[in-house]
């Protein structure tokens, strides 16, 4: 697979941008801010790694491991209450997670067909 050319990296990238700059017009409270903005440029960073080199596996695991922090933050940091700041956790999480789903096995294809001289596993 081509560098730069995967759009669930991409919908990853604008999850974590989202993620982060959310803060500017949402009512924070306590560590949300510190878990949106710092998740969302640990996205941000994985999406472009993933982009970067597409055919590494694990780059997508981090992603979805991101993803899935980023849901689960309002829980962890107790923002629950506020609305506007639990939901775009919830929702930019869950989109980043479903992309990294999405794209972890075409990763995976890749990087047993590169390994493996061309033939790809079963």
């Amino acid at each position: 697979m081509k560098k730069w050319n995967r759009w669930q990296d991409y919908v990853a990238i604008a999850a974590g941008l989202y993620a982060a700059l959310s803060t500017i017009w949402t009512t924070q409270q306590g560590s949300s801010m510190v878990m949106m903005i710092g998740v969302g440029v640990l996205l941000i960073a994985a999406g472009v790694w993933n982009l970067m080199s597409p055919s590494t596996p694990v780059a997508e695991w981090v992603q979805m491991v991101l993803g899935a922090l980023l849901f689960i933050s309002p829980w962890l940091a107790g923002y629950t209450g506020h609305t506007g700041a639990a939901w775009t956790s919830w929702l930019a999480g869950a989109v980043a997670l479903v992309a990294g789903v999405l794209a972890v096995q075409t990763s995976m294809r890749e990087h047993t067909v590169g390994h493996d001289k061309g033939v790809p596993a079963h």
